[in-house]
């Protein structure tokens, strides 16, 4: 997972990995900061197995969210052929180099607009992510959220959840073979 600093990376990174862990998978979490804690490019590696992880670091993901354009363009070419990528296209324009992976573009910012605030964009995108990847149910993640959200930002929880959801239920026909 990959955007600016202050997208909810290190949270929407953290949510997937406390749902998965409740799902008695293994997990691990690598969050990686850029200079800067906002505005700064930031990503974070989970890694879920039903066997032993032997690293958190992660070479060749098989899939990739990407809430921005710079990021999209720092790892798109690590993707594993076949590989999926779900992106924000509120914020990554243009094409994509590659022809060999699914690609399904979220308008995630303009959805989070509708509900009310930017900043669930990032929930929007994990959900339609957990829709086309279903790695985890979407029940684990809701549950997860009061466990993972911070207390300062508690008063963000229900739009989160109905964030979660609204990008679950999206229509996946925005998904696209390039």
């Amino acid at each position: 997972m990959a955007g600016f600093g202050g997208q909810g990376i290190m949270f929407m990174g953290k949510l997937l990995a406390y749902a998965s862990f409740l799902e008695r998978k293994n997990v691990t979490w690598l969050p990686s900061y850029g200079p800067q804690m906002r505005g700064g490019t930031t990503n974070c590696m989970v890694v879920l197995s039903k066997r032993r992880i032997a690293s958190p670091y992660v070479v060749e993901p098989s899939s990739l969210i990407v809430m921005n354009r710079p990021s999209l363009d720092k790892f798109e070419h690590t993707v594993k052929p076949g590989g999926l990528i779900i992106l924000n296209s509120s914020m990554v324009k243009g094409e994509l180099r590659r022809n060999d992976i699914t690609v399904y573009k979220i308008p995630a910012g303009e959805i989070a607009e509708k509900l009310g605030d930017i900043r669930v964009s990032n929930m929007v995108t994990l959900g339609a992510f957990v829709r086309v990847k279903p790695i985890v149910p979407i029940d684990a993640l809701l549950d997860s959220l009061d466990q993972v959200l911070s207390t300062r930002h508690k008063e963000l929880l229900d739009l989160n959840r109905i964030a979660l959801k609204h990008g679950f239920e999206m229509d996946t026909e925005v998904s696209e073979n390039e």
